[in-house]
């Protein structure tokens, strides 16, 4: 597809809004509805006389994924899904001003002609169902979260038992659905060998339970192993960032949260269980403690080693080894 169409599109909850530079170097623009006849019909659009497209479209939520499956699934089109945030920093580049659908599909068509291409594959049945699971599960998490709140404001305000009442009725009921939700997603990665696998090696890491296996495994279905570590840390947002100019200003690294919070959240107990409860993690942990570290640096420390772990494991099929984590016994010669 080296003399492809590069085509640029803006998703929004009703429209695609679409430009395609051709071989001749004509600029097209087009409108479909987001929806499947609409998908359908941009398809046929950009396949048109034989023609192949390689696209490149911005991930904005739930609105972006079906156009991007139908495109993937579509003969002669490539996807290429970025992040908004390198859409947002190259339209500054361009020096774009005006920020309407039209510029946007500007935008990522300029960005499929000059940025390197890295083609998008759609997840398994299995994989997407997992992602879903896990984020409902999250949701409702948070939620329970709230109302354990507000139990608490109402006791305190001398609320009517009533009041009480359906406040714990809901509490429990969320706790319900939470459990039925897990026991879901455990039954979808029960079904699908490679899911399996890698369930099973993230158990025998010490701090990750099953609630935590299914939210890292969730976040990480998408992440391809033929990617470098460096990358898994940049799309978990786990990446320091200088912030440095000239001599006088020299501020703290801090990590960029460019990346996927939900999988920095799936990390955050884990680190935390594995400070207190393995000998490695928490040798790794004091180390930097007696260098000065603060105690939050030292959990994303923590968190960020437990991603270069578990990128290891996963590829090369291993069990979790504590002394690969942080070596505390001498090496013993062969």
């Amino acid at each position: 597809m080296n003399k492809s169409d590069r085509v640029g599109i803006d998703v929004s909850k009703d429209w695609l809004d679409v430009e395609r530079a051709r071989e001749c170097g004509e600029i097209e623009g087009a409108r479909f509805e987001n929806s499947g006849a609409g998908h359908r019909k941009l398809c046929r659009w950009l396949t048109k006389r034989g023609r192949t497209a390689r696209v490149v479209v911005e991930a904005t939520g739930a609105y972006h994924y079906k156009a991007v499956v139908a495109l993937a699934g579509s003969k002669g089109v490539e996807v290429m899904v970025v992040n908004p945030m390198a859409v947002s920093a190259f339209g500054k580049a361009l020096l774009q001003r005006a920020k309407t659908d039209t510029t946007s599909a500007h935008v990522l068509r300029e960005f499929a002609q000059r940025m390197e291409f890295v083609r998008w594959v759609a997840p398994s049945r299995a994989r997407s169902e997992l992602r879903a699971l896990s984020r409902r599960v999250e949701a409702l998490t948070e939620m329970k979260a709230q109302e354990k709140n507000r139990l608490h404001a109402a006791q305190v305000d001398g609320e009517p038992g009533s009041v009480l009442k359906d406040i714990r009725t809901n509490i429990e009921s969320l706790k319900r659905r939470v459990e039925q939700l897990r026991t879901q997603a455990l039954k979808t990665i029960g079904e699908d060998q490679e899911l399996q696998g890698a369930y099973t090696l993230l158990r025998t890491i010490t701090g990750i339970g099953d609630a935590s296996a299914i939210s890292i495994l969730a976040e990480l279905e998408r992440v391809s192993t033929d990617l470098d570590v460096r990358q898994w840390v940049a799309y978990a947002g786990l990446d320091p960032r200088p912030v440095e100019s000239g001599t006088s200003v020299k501020m703290p690294r801090r990590i960029s949260k460019v990346g996927n919070v939900h999988l920095r959240r799936a990390l955050y107990m884990p680190a935390l269980v594995a400070i207190r409860r393995n000998a490695q993690v928490k040798a790794f942990a004091e180390h930097l403690a007696h260098k000065g570290k603060s105690k939050l640096v030292v959990i994303v420390a923590v968190m960020r080693k437990l991603l270069h772990t578990i990128y290891g494991m996963l590829k090369h099929r291993v069990a979790f080894d504590p002394q690969k984590f942080y070596r505390t016994l001498p090496l013993v010669p062969a």
